[in-house]
């Protein structure tokens, strides 16, 4: 396990001085209303505006559309949109997930169909993978896909399905065979169409008023087999290998990010109360910390390395540290019993308490990545 550090080269410092003049000038004009970290809101324009300029699609190559720029470069790219709220959901797991997938699995046709759409901002995918039984322990799905004419027949549920009600496909992990002693044999990933007949997204309304997830019901739905991604049967390794992108990025530890700038800003500002002050003192080291981790794993994939151990420690802390943002933030603000209009941070905050129990159970619980750390660490020193 290693999280070499990391030192950004001037190139790269000067794409962040880029990125960030692109979104003062977007806030300057009312491009967007900022948002709470990956969460902050769904704009396909906003999204087209961002690939216009290079962003999206960064480490697609060339031939596929895209613009052949390293994990470090998105990494540096995805940090500013977060911290400045900005409204990336349209094109979010596209970018992220979908098109490493793609180019580490997916067929030549899949390539040249899906990546340069993905990288013009117009064509957006879902996760499908967990299911009303089967969250983070994801060996226990129980969606089927059944051999019919050149293709499958699917059966099943997806929950938590972020933008299904919005999206073009979602990428689901199924059975494709009988389940066996090892539940990790015999299962395939799919790319399906989210318009497909016998298909229905039920949204699930959160205590915050928002609907961004749903419940994806497959009663019978046809995916010819040009849409297998991978091969049939190894789902399991593929999907291991995807969740290296999903868990360490910085995601996973801006989602509170807004919150804390604004506390800062509004309520710590010219502060001597040295309660506040050794706050702050740990949430910037352990922010800073983390955020050292994550890059030290952008620059792992760029080097063609499979750090998914050091993702899942990435997640686990990343997610932890969130939750820990509100938590203290909460206990050193005094809250109005009658605040008539609150303020943009007062709403932000409650937002927040409600929101962060989720913050350590998507992407993978803290209790089951804790258990793949050790797994790991545990299998390592028997090795000789």
């Amino acid at each position: 396990m290693e999280f070499d550090p990391v030192v950004l080269t001037p190139q790269e410092e000067g794409l962040r001085a880029e990125v960030r003049a692109f979104l003062a000038e977007e806030l300057r004009s009312g491009g967007y209303r900022p948002g709470r970290g990956m969460t902050g809101g769904f704009s396909p324009e906003f999204s087209r505006r961002v690939a216009s300029m290079g962003w999206v699609g960064m480490a697609i190559p060339a031939r596929y559309g895209g613009h052949d720029r390293s994990a470090v470069e998105r990494f540096i790219v995805i940090e500013e949109l977060l911290a400045a709220g900005a409204p990336i959901q349209a094109h979010w797991i596209a970018d992220r997930q979908t098109a490493p997938m793609l180019l580490a699995f997916g067929t030549e046709e899949q390539r040249n169909r899906f990546l340069p759409s993905i990288a013009r901002g117009e064509c957006w995918f879902s996760i499908g993978m967990s299911e009303p039984d089967a969250g983070s322990d994801l060996a226990s799905v129980r969606t089927s896909a059944t051999r019919t004419d050149a293709g499958w027949l699917v059966n099943g549920t997806k929950i938590w399905t972020s933008g299904a009600d919005h999206n073009h496909y979602f990428v689901i992990l199924c059975r494709t065979s009988p389940l066996g002693d090892d539940r990790h044999r015999g299962l395939s990933q799919l790319i399906v169409d989210l318009s497909s007949p016998g298909l229905t997204i039920n949204p699930i309304a959160l205590l915050t008023g928002s609907r961004g997830f749903n419940e994806v019901v497959m009663q019978d739905v046809y995916v010819p087999d040009e849409m297998v991604l991978g091969e049939v049967g190894m789902g399991w390794t593929q999907v291991t290998s995807e969740l290296a992108y999903e868990r360490s990025g910085p995601d996973r530890f801006l989602s509170s990010y807004q919150l804390l700038e604004l506390w800062l800003r509004e309520r710590v500002s010219g502060s001597h109360d040295p309660a506040v002050a050794e706050t702050v003192g740990r949430l910037v080291a352990r922010l800073w910390t983390i955020r050292q981790m994550s890059l030290a794993v952008a620059r792992a994939l760029d080097e063609r390395r499979a750090p998914a151990l050091e993702a899942a420690i990435v997640k686990d802390l990343g997610t932890t540290f969130e939750q820990f943002v509100v938590a203290s933030i909460q206990s050193l603000t005094e809250v109005d019993p009658d605040p008539g209009s609150p303020s943009v941070f007062e709403n932000l905050l409650a937002e927040s308490v409600v929101m962060a129990p989720s913050y350590t159970i998507r992407g993978g619980t803290t209790e089951v990545l804790r258990s793949v750390v050790a797994r790991s660490l545990v299998s390592a020193r028997k090795k000789p």
